[in-house]
């Protein structure tokens, strides 16, 4: 049985979305973007989606001309309503933090629509598959 058959649309489990933050070899780096606070913006994502989200840093997610690179994955009851994962890009200000955790708050993907304000940071991964084949 997998995780999502086995959690009640109910619980808490159920609701919460994973916010997977690439920390890599460019996203969150002084090097890559000087004089933005990296650890300050992790720090306050963290803190404002505690009950909502997981927040989870991650190895490169191979999207480095769009760093910082975040991306908000549904919860059960957001997958099951529809939601697919949501790549977000240059989350390199409070505005886009505070963007994402009112979105994760609210349910995020399949449960509330993206915040006008991430509408042009939205981007779809370049690399990746979109669509299924069978082998």
């Amino acid at each position: 049985m997998t995780a999502y058959a086995n959690a009640s649309a109910d619980s808490d489990s159920a609701r919460t979305c994973i916010v997977r933050v690439c920390r890599d070899c460019c996203c969150g780096t002084e090097r890559k973007h000087p004089g933005v606070d990296h650890d300050g913006l992790l720090a306050r994502l963290e803190v404002d989606t505690r009950g909502s989200a997981r927040v989870l840093r991650s190895a490169c997610l191979l999207a480095c001309d769009e760093s910082n690179v975040v991306v908000v994955t549904p919860s059960v009851a957001g997958r099951r309503a529809g939601g697919r994962p949501v790549w977000v890009r240059a989350v390199l200000d409070q505005a886009a933090v505070d963007a994402i955790t009112e979105w994760v708050a609210l349910g995020g993907p399949g449960v509330a629509p993206v915040p006008a304000s991430l509408d042009d940071r939205v981007f779809a991964p370049s690399g990746l598959s979109l669509t299924w084949t069978d082998v």
